[in-house]
């Protein structure tokens, strides 16, 4: 290889290196919505159901409901337009609340939706619920009863779909996958504690929320403060 052909050579190299970082930096762009500023939630001001409250639980920020008529409705959608994309929450189930609940529901303005759900057993223990809609035809319900998690800790629980395939976790581990038809989102509306038509009421805390525009392969985290000696509201 002449000195000419290796100079161009590096020069393609560092080229693709630059456009795979930039690729990279597009498809991890990430939205953040926590609630120390409630009832405004990252820049946009909630629309309040009921008396939700903005509080400090076990050292954090968080957002209580009272699985009654306790929610907020937020007039945006973060994953408008992207083909794949990671929801991530953390979340802390009352064990005293309906057997049923949606704590996070995402619609657009075609009436495709997601919705990130509990089903919680008299043992105060719950298994995680998801759901994918685009039609009538094209939709899955991921649950799985017999994985169950402890309610009054907190758990970091996560949807996430890859352009074909969508898969739920619970504090790192994926729990259940399968394939769903599934266009991208247009813009719409999110609810937080309960359904957007205002059933199905949470009861617990949320303390944090993560949208991001790639299909995690492990989207979860278990943080030191996440120990369940550390989280048990019971003691």
């Amino acid at each position: 290889m002449t000195r000419q052909r290796r100079f161009l050579f590096m020069i393609k190299v560092a080229a693709a290196l630059l456009l795979g970082c930039a690729s990279s930096a597009v498809r991890a762009e990430l939205v953040t919505w926590t609630f120390a500023e409630f009832p405004r939630i990252a820049d946009h001001h909630a629309r309040v159901l009921g008396a939700p409250r903005a509080q400090i639980v076990d050292g954090r920020h968080a957002l209580c409901f009272d699985g009654r008529s306790d929610g907020v409705i937020v007039t945006t959608n973060p994953l408008a337009g992207q083909a794949q994309f990671t929801i991530e929450v953390l979340i802390k189930p009352d064990g005293t609340g309906d057997e049923e609940q949606r704590f996070l529901h995402i619609e657009d303005e075609r009436a495709s939706r997601l919705l990130l759900e509990t089903r919680l057993t008299r043992e105060r223990q719950w298994a995680l619920d998801t759901f994918m809609y685009a039609s009538s035809e094209d939709n899955r319900v991921l649950l799985d009863r017999a994985k169950l998690h402890a309610a009054d800790r907190w758990h970091w629980v996560a949807l996430s779909f890859d352009g074909r395939t969508m898969a739920h976790y619970v504090n790192g581990a994926k729990e259940m996958d399968g394939p769903v038809p599934f266009h991208p989102m247009k813009d719409g509306r999110i609810s937080l504690g309960v359904r957007l038509n205002e059933r199905s009421w949470y009861k617990g805390c949320i303390a944090e929320v993560r949208f991001t525009s790639e299909a995690l392969a492990s989207p979860t985290r278990i943080v030191d403060s996440l120990r369940p000696e550390t989280f048990d509201s019971r003691r």
